[in-house]
Formats: C-alpha cells, structure tokens, sequence
C-alpha cells in the first residue's frame, strides 16, 4: 500500500493496529461504501446502507466494530459485537475476515451458524467472544439455551438483510433485535430495500444515517463490465439450450441459478452425461456434502455450480466468468443480485438468461428497472457448435506443436508420408483429435422463437395468475363444475388430484405455493384450482404434468405427505 493510499484509509479514522492489517491484506484504497460508511460508524451512528454484493461492505461494518470494542473483550466475556447473516458460508467468510482485521487487536470472533457441533460453538462462547457471526437461526437457539447472552453487545450488524427476510428470519431477526441493549448501535446492510425491510429499520435504528452505492453504470461508448444477454426458449428445449449455451461460451467458471432441488438435480445430471464437471447445491444437502462442494468450486474441480437461489445465498466464489438464470428472474432487484457476482474488481463478466416465450415481458421490466440492455440472441445452431468444437481441437492442436516434443510419433507420419498425402494424414489425426475430445453425437436443433417487438401488443395466454373456480358446495364433485373457457390458452391442459382437501385446512395459496415453489412453474401457467372436502384438483400443462407431479410427491401439502396423481377419467 502506498503513502497516499494508507493516509486515505487513515483519513477514515481507523487505528494504527486495523491499517497495519490492511496494508498486510493488500488492501489498495476505500471502496465507495467503506469511504462513506467507516466515518458514520466510528462515530456512533446507526447506518441504513444499500450496497450489492462485491462492494466492499463486510470492511465497511467490520473495521468500525473491532476498532470501538477493542479492549472490552479482555475486561468480560460476553461479545460486544454482533453480525447477522444468512448463510453459513455467510458467516465463515465474515467471520474469518473480522479474524484477519482484528489479529493484532487480540479480538476473538466466533462463528455460529447450523450444521456444526452445537457443543463445540458452546466451548468457543464460554471461552470468550468478542465478536459473534451467526445466522439467525443458530443465534436463537444459543440465546433459548442461555450459552448466547446479548446484555453486553454494543454494536449489531445485519448483513444481506434482505436476503434473511426472503428466506423467513423476519421473526428470528426482531427477537434477536429486540434483546439486545436499547442503547447499542445498529448497522443495516442491503442489497434491495423493500417495504418490509424499511420497516425493520424504522423499528430498530435510531435517525440512521443512509448510505447508497448505486450501481456502476458505464460510460459512454465503452463496453459493460457484465455482458447482459438472453436466449427466448421454449421450455421442452431448456436443458438442451443450456448446454449448447455453456459450449459456445466455454466459461472458465460459472454459477446456474435454478428454482427447485429437483431441477437442479436433474440439471447437473444432464450436464455431467454432456461432459461438464458440475456440482448441484440446494437445501436438501447435508453440510459435509454442501462443503464438499464447494471446496470443489473453489480449487476448480468443478468449473460449474448450479444452486437454488436460496442455497446460493451468501456464497462468495472468486471469479466467476459466468452467471446463468435457467428461468427469468421474478423481480429485478433478484436479477441485479444475481449478476453482481460476476464483472468484479474491474474484470469482465457475462450474465446468460434462458427466458421461456411468455417470459420475454420480464426482460423488458429488468432493463427498465437497470436502464441496461439486454441483448435478446439467437440460439446457437448446430452447425455453430461443431464450429466451436473444431476451434477448441485447432487450438489444441495448435498448443501441442508449440509444445514441440514430437520425435517419437514422427516416425508414424513418415511412414504413412509414403501412402498417403501429408494433408491427408494431418486432416485424419485432427478428426480423430477431435472424436476423442467428445464431438459429435446425437443432436437436434432448438426451435427459434419469434419475439414480439417492444411495446407489442399481447394477444392470448394469461394475465395475472390462475384463474380460481367458485368452490364447490360441501360435498359437490368438482366434476360438476363448468369448465372456463380457454381460448387464449395453448397447449393441452390436464388436471391434476391432490389427496387433500378443505377438512385438511388446503386453501388455494397452499396449491400455488407448493407447485411454483417445488415444481419451478409461474403461477400464470395455472390454470383452475377446485377444493373439495377430501381432495383437491389443479389444472397444469400437459407437458408439466409429470414434473408436477414428481415434485410434489417430494414434499408436503399443509405438513403433510399427500397423494398426488393425473385425474381419473371417468
């Protein structure tokens, strides 16, 4: 670190101790939300701060916190920070970067997150803490068994709060808050503020001051950091068109976001029969697993992961080349989230969109709430991949014979030189090349998709989720009841039963929830839901009947196993 970028860390306040870790770490100058942030908090107030993910915000809380508890931790036990995150890799990176800042500040910090030894987090905190990291779940079991005590914290910090609220801490969160010392100090960090996550703070911070980084816009004339595109796909073709997307652009690493386990799952067992080195990652695996698999990530093993959106949270993967959305987003400030972990510290970065016909809306929603394009691109052909692939074998090929090293096989050429042309011979060795790379195989193209033009208007389908029947008298079969009519419908729609009903409490939101939620569909493709005392029946597309069908025989309706299976014709 120069003199001038260590008199600009200086200039924030920080103590001798916390810029000589900084300058170790290799720290170069504040970020936008550390030069604003850092002064704010030295000084005591509560911060309500708006940063995405890869700003620099973990320094901007952390630096504050060790520097105004430093020395409390020698004089009592109990911590006198606090971090809240969502995950628990979350908290590991957290954790370990608080331990790293504060090394020569003698400051214990102690991660608490699920998933490991409860007995062991108990030895960390009875030997003393000064500052904890946890998730909220963790955390409220410490505090319910008495081995957690919050009297003592002064400062708290939330960190990816917005992402604690999508995954329901909302309650965990304001009974930690609500525990803690009226007097301490609380930071808020987000990369979104919704309604409810304003509310939050105006519970629990005291005339906080804000700060918002806004994204990077770039200039003029000059080429985005993150290349933004999308392909229109029908759904049928989607594992297909993602793996003809990932040859084409041969990411050197790449994280795929998808909606269920199920499909992540199925996903990475396509890919892996295609060739790729992929690792799944969703809520259903065991912490050793999850670790497994991201250790594999991180020393390159695998070169892709693909998550659930929820179990993606709060990791922290080092270049990432490639952000893929199997399925559009449904909220922007979710896209912007998303796409921020590729194109940091000034590297470039892509982010693929797999957007299904009805979807394209979506896109145009995105570019209005980012006021950057998306660019809207043709599938690649067959014919463009066996492009590609002859490219990688050229270059292959090429690194070899400036590899040099080729007098034990000469001996062969010469010897075919005497039967055959010598292009001949060399254009036979590269087909074989590329045989034994994987090339060719069974392949069909991916119908294209016409994409109305903007501002269009939208003829047929559905608007505004599913269309809901009038319930059926006590008792009434749901057969009885007319059907509505489906002339902007496409496609064959078949009605799914469901063995639970109005006496198990089943209520239209129930079926919705469980099916986009497991099933990975919008609520726009459902179509009339009918309850019934004991049962319940579900119009889907006849093409998503049996994933339908698969996922929701995976879970729990009401907390409850239930049948599930195609109506019965009668």
């Amino acid at each position: 670190m120069t003199a001038a970028r260590r008199t600009e860390f200086a200039s924030l306040g920080i103590r001798k101790e916390l810029l000589e870790a900084l300058t170790a770490l290799g720290y170069e100058e504040p970020t936008p939300v550390q030069r604003e942030a850092i002064p704010l908090l030295l000084a005591g107030r509560d911060l309500l701060g708006q940063a995405a993910t890869g700003t620099g915000k973990t320094a901007a809380f952390a630096l504050p916190m060790l520097q105004r508890i430093a020395g409390e931790h020698a004089a009592r036990r109990r911590p006198a920070g606090l971090v809240l995150v969502p995950t628990r890799e979350l908290a590991m990176q957290v954790a370990e970067a608080m331990h790293k800042y504060g090394k020569s500040l003698h400051l214990t910090v102690v991660p608490l997150y699920g998933g490991a030894p409860m007995s062991q987090q108990i030895r960390s905190l009875e030997r003393g803490a000064a500052v904890v990291v946890a998730t909220p779940g963790r955390a409220l079991d410490h505090i319910r068994r008495g081995t957690l005590a919050l009297d003592g914290v002064r400062m708290l910090v939330l960190d990816e709060a917005d992402e604690m609220l999508d995954m329901g801490f909302a309650d965990d969160l304001d009974a930690i808050l609500e525990g803690t010392p009226a007097e301490k100090q609380t930071a808020l960090f987000s990369a979104t503020m919704p309604r409810r996550m304003l509310a939050i703070a105006e519970r629990h911070l005291r005339e906080p001051a804000r700060v918002a980084i806004a994204r990077e816009e770039a200039a003029a004339g000059t080429v985005p950091r993150v290349r933004q595109v999308a392909y229109i796909v029908p759904r049928a073709h989607k594992p297909a068109a993602l793996g003809r997307v990932l040859e084409m652009e041969n990411p050197s690493s790449a994280l795929v976001f998808c909606r269920t386990r199920l499909e992540v799952e199925s996903l990475v067992e396509t890919l892996t029969a295609h060739g790729f080195r992929a690792e799944a990652l969703h809520g259903g695996m065991q912490q050793r697993e999850r670790d497994r698999v991201m250790n594999n990530v991180r020393s390159g093993k695998s070169d892709l992961l693909v998550a659930t959106d929820v179990a993606a949270r709060g990791l922290d993967i080092e270049r990432i080349s490639h952000v893929v959305n199997y399925h559009v987003p449904p909220e922007p400030e979710g896209y912007v989230h998303r796409i921020g972990r590729t194109g940091r510290a000034g590297r470039s970065g892509t982010a693929i969109t797999l957007a299904e016909p009805r979807e394209h809306r979506l896109l145009r929603t995105i570019e209005q709430f980012t006021r950057q394009k998306i660019h809207v691109e043709t599938m690649p052909t067959i014919a463009d991949v066996r492009s590609r692939r002859l490219d990688v074998t050229r270059a292959s090929v090429r690194e070899r014979l400036l590899a040099g090293d080729l007098d034990d096989v000469r001996v062969v050429v010469q010897s075919l030189a005497e039967e055959f042309d010598v292009m001949d011979i060399a254009a036979a060795a590269i087909k074989l090349a590329h045989a034994a790379a994987g090339a060719g195989g069974d392949e069909t193209e991916i119908p294209a998709v016409a994409v109305p033009p903007r501002g269009a208007a939208r003829t047929g389908g559905r608007e505004g989720g599913p269309r809901l029947r009038p319930e059926p008298a006590r008792g009434a079969h749901p057969s009885r009841i007319g059907t509505r009519d489906r002339a902007g419908d496409s496609g064959e729609i078949v009605r799914i039963y469901i063995g639970a009903g109005r006496r198990a409490g089943v209520r239209p939101g129930d079926l919705v929830g469980a099916i986009t939620g497991e099933a990975g569909m919008t609520s726009r493709e459902l179509g009339a839901i009918e309850i019934a005392d004991g049962f319940s029946l579900v119009e889907v597309p006849e093409s998503a009947a049996d994933h339908v069908i698969q996922a929701l025989r995976a879970s729990a309706i009401r907390g409850k196993k239930v049948t599930v299976r195609r109506e019965r014709s009668t």
